[in-house]
């Protein structure tokens, strides 16, 4: 049996993931068309649909979303070998995947300890649009935020998530608040992937739902901090990975009650994995830094 090209696998997977030809064709430096033959090609040499496709939309088909998972962990495998043969007769390359914004407020700002320490190992970070849920296949190790379970995995807890409100000096000059009354007819930031916060935030309190002068939604926690600290409005922010920012000045927190979730950051990697050293020693960096974060 002529087994598939390897181009045409990796075109299928990341058009799997991205659920778009045109995004896929970006990333991998192609035309939309080259993505499309390729995924036709495929399909014929498979002789299955792998795709549905619609006038805007694309999802994958039943045979499509079985053929990925075998297809991702095939290419998790092959990276992995691929990145140990490296380790073995060459320099070490670390995988790491974390959150956008634990990678700006924690990771990158100490990230020159590690590298200093460890100038042998290179280390490849990438960050997601959005904190991711599971274990990325193309990972050697993970941050990510949830409350599991992390069966499979190796499990380091970081610490637990939760928010606070909180809003630069200035906008707290301007618009006096010291009772959580003082909230409403203020802007309110938000996270989208977190409409209720401010819900939960009050009745986590006991008091009435706040009533804010206008609403703004903002897609990543990134740029709900950054419009905080630019004196928009009001957010709730994570309370630990804030906390450079409280010190700095950068922003204030009006009250000591935070939002507590079920959640929690926690390090992830394959068991398999943990008799790396440069796996072990960036385990353990990051276990320090979380504790004196």
């Amino acid at each position: 049996m002529r087994l598939p090209s390897l181009k045409f696998l990796k075109t299928f997977q990341v058009a799997s993931r991205l659920k778009s030809f045109k995004a896929a064709a970006e990333e991998l430096h192609l035309t939309p068309s080259a993505v499309s033959h390729q995924i036709k090609a495929l399909e014929e040499q498979l002789g299955v649909a792998l795709f549905e496709r619609g006038v805007r939309t694309l999802a994958l088909t039943d045979a499509g979303a079985h053929y990925l998972e075998h297809v991702s962990d095939i290419f998790a495998r092959l990276e992995s070998v691929t990145e140990q043969l490296k380790m073995r007769y060459g320099r070490s390359i670390l995988r790491l995947n974390v959150p956008p914004f634990f990678a700006r407020a924690l990771l990158l700002p100490r990230l020159a300890s590690f590298t200093q320490a460890r100038e042998d190992t290179d280390i490849r970070i990438e960050t997601s649009s959005s904190a991711p849920k599971s274990h990325p296949p193309e990972a050697d190790l993970s941050i990510v935020v949830g409350n599991g379970p992390w069966e499979g995995f190796t499990v380091h807890e970081l610490f637990a998530q939760s928010f606070i409100a909180a809003c630069s000096p200035g906008f707290l000059l301007e618009n006096p608040i010291e009772t959580y009354d003082d909230l409403n007819g203020k802007n309110l930031l938000l996270h989208e992937e977190r409409r209720d916060a401010w819900e939960r935030w009050a009745a986590g309190l006991k008091i009435p739902p706040i009533k804010p002068n206008r609403l703004v939604r903002l897609n990543t926690m990134s740029a709900v901090v950054l419009a905080a600290e630019q004196g928009i409005g009001v957010a709730l922010v994570p309370s630990r990975l804030s906390a450079d920012r409280f010190a700095a000045g950068g922003l204030v927190k009006l009250f000591t009650d935070e939002l507590r979730t079920n959640e929690s950051y926690v390090l992830l990697h394959r068991p398999e994995d943990g008799e790396r050293e440069d796996l072990q020693e960036l385990t353990r960096w990051i276990l320090k830094e979380c504790r004196v974060a």
